[in-house]
């Protein structure tokens, strides 16, 4: 299975529109191939790099397994159109929310799709601890796609 971004290659920095300091739009996403059996889709962007710890951007799941690709600028919504549903971010907000570091190091962005044996199954506005406790065991291939961003 493998991820792809159109808006910026896989290392390079994510630009202003995706972020806190530009228009704050999620970014399209785009994938193939993924493994027999894939039923949902789960989507977790984080930062390793945030001082207080990894912090949350973007938690979605239960993507619909015949899905390829998400359009840019999706809704802050509990439920998306066509399938899905939003948890909340480190911000304890649904939908994205984009980059925005303190001053310094750039930060990386890591965006992380999982193919799923069975839908989640939970309620819209989960948290990070309950997708990775509801993924547990259900998890057939995952794709990566990272970004920076500094200021």
């Amino acid at each position: 299975m493998e991820l792809r971004i159109p808006a910026f290659q896989n290392g390079a920095p994510v630009p202003r529109a995706h972020t806190a300091d530009g228009a704050d739009h999620s970014p399209a996403l785009q994938w193939d191939d993924p493994p027999p059996g894939t039923t949902a889709f789960a989507l977790i962007v984080d930062d390793p790099d945030a001082p207080a710890g990894t912090w949350v951007h973007w938690l979605l799941y239960d993507l619909p397994g015949s899905a390829r690709a998400l359009a840019e600028d999706q809704p802050r919504t509990a439920d998306l159109t066509g399938g899905g549903r939003q948890g909340k971010n480190s911000w304890g907000r649904l939908g994205w929310n984009g980059p925005s570091p303190p001053p310094g190091k750039p930060h990386r962005y890591v965006f992380r799709l999982f193919a799923l044996s069975t839908p989640l199954g939970l309620p819209s506005g989960a948290t990070r601890s309950q997708v990775d406790t509801a993924m547990k065991g259900k998890v057939l291939a995952e794709a990566t796609w990272m970004g920076t961003y500094g200021r």
